[in-house]
């Protein structure tokens, strides 16, 4: 019996390490509950450490994705109440945050972190419901990385000099307007809150108007860590209220997640303006696999890098490069794995791949499904069930792909990936590069010369080697051409903050 029972923990053991995307499938709990989230029917503005009903008194709905019924009403914020929103962060700037010696300003931002810990379920619950993403995602991910960042930059506060060569005197810009996207709700608030604060600046973000409850949901925390009012403000709404944001004279710099035309349309309206700015924008990055590669890590490195989030994921990788002499093999075993992924219900831990965020994105990834059949490409779809409720997609993967289809030069923010064979190394390279992305990509092979002669050739802001969408908040993130400027984690994203003497 001892003998079997050894047995059997040794198979739990390489199912656990070999299949990284369902990494607790088989020994999950019972489903979550959204009894776990408290939610109120509607949701203010939070302006000047409280909520504050909106100027004009507008509200919009908020959908779960999975089943399309309103969580909530939340406000939608005019010129007048970014306004306010500004003169807030402007007061506590001047008045409080600037002359707050850094050490303290680093445990305020500490203590963010720990609440948001010890309230990591209601918030991964919050997030699946709003977003549409599985929860497994959301507790072993989205959750604990958001805390990591603010326990991170909370560290750097007190040191900022150290930040910069020649620890050269530093200071903060003063205001910053934050406007962050829709697929990383939470994490993408962590990611630019908390350098911010950590460098002196005071904030005004605006969450997408899709998912803007654990934005709003992380104001209760600022409130519960006594954070001084005006240092952060939440203003929701959709693009009038980013706009507002971008064009108000008030905000010393701006920082902006999404997509590549809003992107530049951002840079335009500050043509002229003393304001900084960082942009991280679309991609359509490249996964290669060569035929030297574990073609069972790979496989699932290619399921990770394609279908985690539901393909929502800026630097998805979405064009997958595989070679010649190993294609078909590959497709065999790709196809296979892709037929066990399980779509459904975002609060089931079995479930693989969540609901699609919202009908406009369903529309347009179904729009370049029909794309790809048209120019040519085969299409594979997997055969499992989905609700008749909610946005869904089934993972999908187009072959006989050429370099000019549209599928393989466009984002498409879904759960599609595009593949493509190689011979040479100097092939692929030239197809990986042909693109007007640059944020990310993956190589995968067992020769580490390879890896670091073929990642130098990339025109790509990260490249992971043997893996995908590996994220720590001390490692820099950010792209290259079309995907964006300037950088985002480590200290890297601390001095778009910071005005260096």
């Amino acid at each position: 019996m001892a003998k079997n029972n050894s047995k059997s923990a040794k198979a739990k053991s390489a199912v656990k390490s070999t299949l990284q995307f369902n990494t607790s499938w088989s020994y999950a709990p019972a489903p979550e509950s959204a009894d776990h989230v408290k939610l109120q029917s509607s949701y203010d503005l939070f302006i000047d450490g409280k909520f504050t009903a909106p100027a004009k008194g507008k509200y919009f709905d908020t959908l779960n994705p999975a089943t399309e019924k309103k969580l909530a009403s939340v406000a939608e914020a005019t010129t007048e109440d970014v306004d306010l929103a500004v003169q807030s962060a402007r007061r506590a700037y001047d008045k409080v945050w600037s002359k707050m010696p850094a050490k303290e300003r680093g445990k305020y931002i500490f203590r963010i972190a720990r609440i948001l810990q010890e309230r990591a379920r209601e918030f991964s619950v919050l997030e699946s419901m709003d977003g549409g993403k599985p929860i497994r995602e959301s507790r072993t991910i989205d959750i604990p990385l958001a805390a990591a960042h603010f326990f991170y930059y909370a560290g750097w506060a007190d040191k900022l000099e150290y930040a910069v060569a020649g620890n050269r005197p530093v200071r903060a810009l003063g205001v910053a307007g934050q406007i962050i996207p829709w697929n990383f709700p939470l994490l993408m608030a962590a990611w630019k809150i908390a350098p911010a604060l950590a460098a002196g600046n005071t904030v005004v973000l605006k969450p997408a108007e899709t998912t803007p409850l654990t934005a709003l949901k992380l104001a209760e925390i600022f409130q519960q860590a006594d954070l001084p009012p005006g240092v952060v403000n939440i203003v929701t709404g959709a693009g009038a209220t980013g706009a507002a944001i971008v064009q108000h004279p008030g905000i010393d710099k701006i920082a902006f997640t999404g997509s590549t035309d809003i992107g530049k349309g951002i840079q335009k309206a500050l043509v002229g303006r003393d304001t900084k700015l960082t942009l991280e924008l679309g991609g359509k990055s490249a996964n290669i696999i060569f035929e030297d590669a574990a073609l069972d890590q790979a496989v699932e490195g290619i399921i990770n890098g394609i279908y985690f989030n539901q393909g929502h994921v800026c630097c998805a990788g979405s064009r997958l490069f595989v070679q010649e002499s190993v294609a078909g093999m590959l497709i065999r075993k790709l196809q296979d794995r892709m037929q066990t992924l399980i779509v459904g219900d975002p609060l089931d831990k079995n479930t693989d791949i969540g609901a699609i965020n919202s009908r406009p994105q369903l529309e347009k990834i179904e729009e370049y499904l029909k794309i790809g059949v048209k120019e040519g490409a085969e299409l594979f779809q997997t055969k499992c069930e989905i609700p008749k409720k909610g946005f869904w997609v089934r993972p999908t993967l187009f072959t006989n792909v050429a370099q000019s289809h549209r599928i393989s030069q466009e984002e498409i923010f879904g759960p599609v990936l595009t593949m493509q064979t190689f011979r040479t190394v100097e092939e692929v390279v030239e197809k990986a590069n042909n693109t007007p992305y640059g944020l990310a990509a993956g190589v995968w092979t067992d020769k580490g010369s390879k890896v670091f002669s073929v990642s130098s050739q990339l025109r790509a802001g990260v490249v992971w080697a043997n893996t995908y969408n590996k994220f720590d908040p001390t490692a820099p993130f950010g792209g290259y051409k079309e995907s964006g400027k300037g950088r985002e984690g480590g200290l890297h994203g601390l001095l778009p903050y910071l005005e260096v003497a």
